[in-house]
């Protein structure tokens, strides 16, 4: 019954949609997530940053207000990202561990900012959830599947293979949550289409420049996915129902994680500095500030000394971009109308971070794609 609902209620904000652009009304799937937007389920959580330290089995648990750690716990091998639950009401922890052992889940109480029993599950480099909340996805990068898994056990549901999409890591959902596109990181595998409808594979898409597709994420407008390469320093523009590349828009060395204004006519675009797998530290790091309406870079951020910006997310009130420096062991805030950037050292190789609470009715994943 309670799937049903929730079907039934993702189904009614699809038809909105719908009902949006058939009026003329321009569609923003981000109008939601505006600054101090919280939902009631995220006002009585811990304003916190949590950092998984990828190389250190553990998370680092930053005070935004005194941008000092104030908290710091082990969790299972190889901490990706800290992803926010569907519903809002958890953290969790992705723990990909190594080759030889079995991955997990570590959930995180975000009223408490406390961790608790990890779940056992195969490779889970990152973490997703339909747009109606029914299943959550977890991306096993190193086996090419995806296991469609109950969203608040983890029980597995049903798996979708993806042979020829080496290295799947990155995913973002079509407007009215018919599709999913995600990214294929090795060997110049480019992007792959799955209709959540049939549960199966329904494209496998080449881009023009082979290189490393890493984040993605849609436009406001539902009509545009962008996507990260980090081997070729920029953004591809894909069109999603058609399944085809529609430009592309330089941005800097090592393009790789992606993150929308609370306004959401912004996406900014951190550049890692490094086009290999590791980097080194101090590299030229930068972040890229692309219009949505023009579709240009309005702005660049160098960092001074060098560094590594990966993944992150911005703060509830469209303040703060934080972002962790994957090579430099450290996480940087970057104040969103200046540019202007303070460094917090953290563990080994921080990784997909997540700032909580975040604005919006549900998480679609990731270190929070809110819709």
């Amino acid at each position: 019954m309670a799937f049903s609902i929730l079907r039934a209620a993702a189904f009614c904000v699809a038809a909105a949609f719908t009902l949006s652009a058939a009026h003329g009304a321009p569609l923003n799937i981000y109008s939601e997530t505006g600054a101090d937007r919280l939902s009631p389920a995220v006002q009585d959580a811990l304003p916190r940053v949590y950092v998984p330290n990828h190389a250190s089995n553990s998370v680092s648990v930053i005070d935004p207000a005194t941008l000092k750690v104030v908290d710091h716990f082990k969790t299972g091998l190889g901490p990706q990202h800290i992803i926010p639950a569907w519903d809002l009401k958890t953290l969790w922890v992705a723990n990909n561990a190594t080759a030889t052992s079995r991955g997990s889940l570590t959930p995180i109480d975000p009223l408490t900012g406390k961790p608790g029993k990890a779940v056992p599950v195969n490779d889970p480099y990152n973490l997703y959830f339909l747009p109606d909340g029914s299943e959550a996805i977890v991306v096993d990068e190193s086996l090419k599947r995806l296991e469609f898994r109950d969203p608040q056990t983890m029980a597995l549901k049903h798996v979708i293979e993806t042979p020829d999409c080496a290295g799947i890591n990155h995913a973002d959902f079509a407007a009215d949550g018919s599709f999913a596109i995600f990214t294929c990181e090795f060997r110049g595998s480019g992007l792959v289409k799955i209709d959540l409808r049939q549960n199966r594979v329904v494209g496998m898409l080449k881009l023009s420049k082979p290189g490393m597709p890493q984040d993605i994420r849609l436009s406001p407008d539902g009509s545009v996915f962008y996507v990260a390469d980090m081997m070729n320093g920029g953004v591809f523009l894909i069109d999603g129902a058609d399944f085809k590349e529609v430009g592309f828009i330089a941005t800097g060395l090592g393009a790789h994680g992606l993150a929308v204004s609370r306004n959401g006519t912004k996406l900014f675009v951190s550049n890692r500095g490094s086009d290999r797998m590791p980097g080194g530290p101090h590299g030229k790091g930068s972040v890229s500030v692309i219009d949505f309406a023009t579709r240009r870079v309005v702005a660049t951020w160098p960092i001074p000394g060098g560094g590594s910006p990966d993944m992150g997310n911005i703060s509830a009130d469209g303040k703060q971009l934080w972002l962790s420096g994957r090579f430099d062991n450290v996480v940087y805030c970057f104040n969103t109308e200046t540019g202007a950037v303070v460094k917090i050292p953290v563990g080994g190789e921080p990784h997909g971070l997540t700032v909580w609470p975040q604005p919006g009715r549900y998480s679609l994943g990731h270190t929070g794609n809110m819709r």
